[in-house]
């Protein structure tokens, strides 16, 4: 892998790897480091810092035979959960450390990089693949609820990390699970939203990317086939719009005057898509079974905004005002 390659990579996977390498001999030099984690010798003492404030004590020897050495640490007990359950662990702290949204995301992310730290001292050998693998197949707009197999959120991972088509049954439209025709797809990454984790995949037999639910999928394999990897939308993005509008007969966007964060702190991300637009003000994608539904929503929160799309949605808010106007006429 090359070093720009591995810049891209989640640093959570990536602090998980450092950890692991130093773990595994008694000292190591930046640059050696660098070349093993494929980065800069600049992250690597990134990371180092990162570990130290996640209680690892790295010591770092100047000069002649120096380097990173992982400290002595306190004894841990044994790990009391069986494979299934390590998988859900991980599976839960990863959404909570690829960016839970919301007030406190930032805090709650950096508490379950801790966890996952260290869950991974504690991992016997043969788990620690599959929760790399895990790690870097992950992306996340929310923190995932939804019950799934961990089985086979781990199988989807793998397929994933390595590169290989994956098959499944999936229904359509409102269809209960179990039903509905097999799809062959070249899986790219899984996703984890506020409510539900999706896969992210190139659909064979439909020519294009599609989202899956997780828990919607039945008989899930991996094929033998490799494949490989296409151009790829942003992963957490193309589903967040797609949870959010696609899948609604009717989009709207407005420009809300109040800062993202804000407008972001009223919304569930499955909801909305809000994009900062200029300063104090953001960008609302939404979608709905009716378009007035999508309005009255924006309306309550409160800010003053435009409609920027549909435009015959424009119209609907002329129509509103002049209701809402009759309505509060003084009593005759």
């Amino acid at each position: 892998m090359s070093a720009p390659e591995a810049e891209g990579l989640d640093t959570t996977e990536r602090v998980l790897t450092l950890l692991g390498l130093l773990q595994q001999r008694q000292v190591w030099t930046g640059a050696e480091l660098a070349r093993q984690l494929g980065v800069t010798p600049r992250t690597v003492r990134r990371d180092v810092e990162r570990l130290r404030t996640l209680g690892y004590l790295i010591q770092a020897d100047q000069g002649v035979g120096g380097g990173y050495r992982l400290g002595p640490g306190q004894d841990l007990p044994p790990l009391l959960l069986d494979d299934e359950e390590v998988i859900a662990v991980v599976a839960a702290l990863l959404a909570g450390a690829g960016g839970a949204g919301g007030v406190g995301g930032a805090v709650a992310g950096d508490a379950a990089l801790r966890a996952l730290s260290k869950l991974d001292r504690l991992l016997p050998v043969r788990l620690r693949d599959q929760v790399r693998a895990l790690s870097g197949s992950v992306e996340s707009f929310g923190g995932a609820s939804a019950v799934v197999d961990p089985g086979v959120l781990m199988l989807l991972a793998r397929a994933c990390r390595d590169e290989v088509e994956a098959a499944f049954a999936y229904p359509s439209g409102g269809a209960a699970p179990g039903s509905g025709r097999r799809r062959r797809v070249e899986p790219y990454r899984l996703v984890a939203s506020d409510r539900r984790w999706y896969l992210l995949a190139y659909d064979l037999d439909r020519d294009d990317w599609r989202s899956f639910r997780v828990d919607r999928m039945t008989d899930v394999s991996a094929r033998t086939f490799r494949f490989r990897p296409r151009p790829a939308p942003d992963a957490a993005t193309y589903v967040q719009e797609g949870v959010a509008s696609r899948v609604y007969p009717h989009q709207a966007r407005f420009l809300v005057h109040a800062p993202a964060d804000t407008v972001r702190a009223q919304v569930p991300a499955s909801a909305a898509v809000v994009r900062p637009h200029g300063r104090g003000s953001c960008e609302l994608l939404s979608g709905a079974d009716r378009l007035d539904a999508v309005l009255m929503h924006v309306l309550l929160l409160g800010h003053d905004f435009e409609v920027l799309d549909p435009p015959d949605l424009k119209e609907q808010c002329r129509t509103l005002a002049e209701r809402l106007r009759a309505a509060g006429a003084p009593d005759r």
